[in-house]
């Protein structure tokens, strides 16, 4: 049988029901290809399937982090606020299911147990959790950078008789909380947001923490109908700022998580005045108004001090707000967090903070967690302990390329990839924001958009062609892998003191690596407008 007569269930499968899948097998079916979604899932949507935890909301205002490929669908739906919570976002990904009949090329509850190429007929053999086998030519990855939870192994934990949850695998049915004695690791985003939720129902709180977290007011309010009918007004403008931004955004809202660095304020030449205006001006966000704490590790130090000044200035209890106060990294080294009265949850007398710093964990055991004072007594442990991030969600298949090469023996060392596109002696295989792209630090619909969109044109290109094999040179696999250290030289994220979920830090075990281009996505999509124009040069195809 040669390459062009094996039988195919799909021309593209692709893996993942999330934002990303659910555009790409838009796109791919409109383009005239047969596609098939699997998704692990019981329901479309991703990481707003699974992170509905309270308090779970999204940290880019709601009127940029939609999709802009539809002018109907930006009029018709209608945001209630500023920053949008699960249950509302979810709602919007089920209402684009249903809008352009997705689900019917959807299998839900159908996870990839592995994924193998046949290099004999260029195809993908892909075999699922469910033990059904599917083959297609062409596979994309629409895993998502936030989707592989991970979960600390604590001594004991198989022990414990009270119930444990993962704000990351909240049950759809939730959990009974009120009155109940609960106890949450972790202070990232989840962690963040989740806090203030729980306080208010636990019957007593206890938040351990490992590292304190740099979290700012949201400031999150409901959407008017005349913010709404403005932005609606001149969604095209909105867009297209969006599109050619380094980050995706078109700064719709004076929040929190764009304030931007004055050029001509550098905290290292500040006075002590300038420095308490600041505050009184920005509160938490005077940490971020100062253009040379990003790029010098002195001045970020400033800054640092100036946001612990805050939490001092917000929390009753000086030795907890010593605890609360982060230290030994950088701003800018982890993702922004938003919180809507994270602090102030603190000064409340049913919410204990343990410091794993000064008291760390010695076991779980049926009672709850015992730590080096004693024992924490708890009916439910909630770990918001975040995710084996943007590689983790593709090397926990097994994925096997040419030759057997398993990918993630090839990625022990920290995932390589062209572009986040593609990676070499994978034929076949394009990722949506995958490792080696802009990643998570562009909003994500719109970039969703240009990336799927610069896929399908390839697919086009390929079929027009009647090529059935392309694959990615090593050779500019290790210049793009380069280009993406060398734009990392400087920043907060490669700073020593810095270990995030950016650069593998949170997971013990991981490769130190930083696979997100710093390069800004304008500059990101030019360089793959540029290969499309050349033939896709970098790529070999026959």
């Amino acid at each position: 049988m040669g390459t062009n007569d094996v039988m195919l269930d799909a021309d593209v499968i692709v893996v993942g029901a999330g934002m990303s899948g659910l555009y790409a097998l838009k796109v791919f079916r409109e383009r005239g290809f047969r596609v098939i979604v699997l998704e692990r899932a019981a329901g479309v949507g991703g990481t707003w399937f699974w992170n509905r935890y309270p308090g779970a909301r999204c940290d880019i205002p709601s009127l940029e982090y939609s999709f802009g490929f539809d002018p109907e669908l930006e009029q018709e739906w209608e945001w209630s606020e500023h920053f949008a919570a699960q249950p509302e976002i979810e709602r919007y990904l089920n209402h684009i299911a249903d809008r352009y009949d997705l689900r019917p090329d959807i299998r839900l509850e159908t996870g990839v147990a592995a994924m193998t190429f046949d290099e004999k007929t260029d195809t993908w053999v892909f075999d699922t959790e469910t033990g059904e086998q599917l083959r297609s030519r062409f596979c994309v990855m629409g895993t998502g950078g936030l989707s592989a939870p991970h979960r600390p192994d604590w001594p004991g934990i198989d022990t414990f008789a009270g119930e444990i949850v993962q704000t990351s695998l909240w049950p759809e049915e939730g959990v009974a909380l009120e009155g109940r004695r609960v106890g949450i690791v972790g202070n990232g985003s989840s962690g963040v947001q989740a806090i203030p939720e729980l306080a208010k129902m636990a019957g007593h709180l206890t938040v351990f923490q490992r590292t304190a977290a740099f979290t700012w007011p949201s400031q999150n309010k409901p959407l008017t109908d005349k913010e709404q009918d403005e932005i609606k007004s001149r969604y095209r403008e909105v867009r297209a700022q969006q599109y050619a931004s380094p980050l995706a955004t078109a700064n719709t809202t004076g929040a929190v998580i764009f304030t931007i660095a004055d050029p001509n304020k550098r905290i290292l030449e500040s006075t002590p005045e300038e420095r308490e205006t600041a505050l009184a001006e920005h509160g938490f966000s005077a940490a971020r108004i100062w253009a040379d704490s990003a790029k010098d590790l002195d001045a970020n130090a400033m800054a640092v001090e100036l946001f612990r000044e805050m939490v001092r200035r917000t929390i009753n209890d000086p030795e907890l707000a010593d605890s609360l106060s982060p230290k030994d990294y950088p701003i800018g080294c982890k993702r922004p967090v938003l919180d809507n009265g994270y602090f102030e949850t603190f000064n409340r007398d049913d919410v204990t903070l343990v410091d794993l710093r000064k008291d760390p964990i010695v076991e779980v055991v049926p009672e709850g967690v015992v730590t080096s004072t004693g024992l924490q007594e708890l009916d439910v442990l909630i770990f918001a302990t975040g995710f084996d991030a943007v590689s983790g969600a593709l090397t926990r298949i097994d994925m096997r390329g040419k030759s057997g090469r398993l990918l993630c023996d090839e990625w022990v060392d920290g995932p390589r990839t062209f572009m986040g596109f593609a990676v070499a002696d994978f034929p076949n295989m394009f990722m949506i924001i995958g490792p080696g792209s802009v990643g998570v630090l562009a909003t994500y619909p719109p970039h969703i958009e240009l990336q799927v969109g610069w896929i399908a044109d390839f697919l086009d290109y390929l079929v027009a062609n009647e090529k059935t094999h392309v694959e990615v040179e090593s050779e500019a696999q290790e210049e793009w892998c380069a280009e993406v250290e060398a734009a990392a030289v400087g920043s907060m994220f490669t700073a020593p003191s810095c270990n995030s979920w950016y650069n593998g830090g949170n997971i013990e075990g991981k490769a130190r690596v930083l696979p997100i281009y710093l390069g800004g996505l304008d500059r990101f999509m030019a360089r793959a407008r540029d290969l499309a124009a050349n033939d896709y040069e970098g790529f070999s195809i026959h």
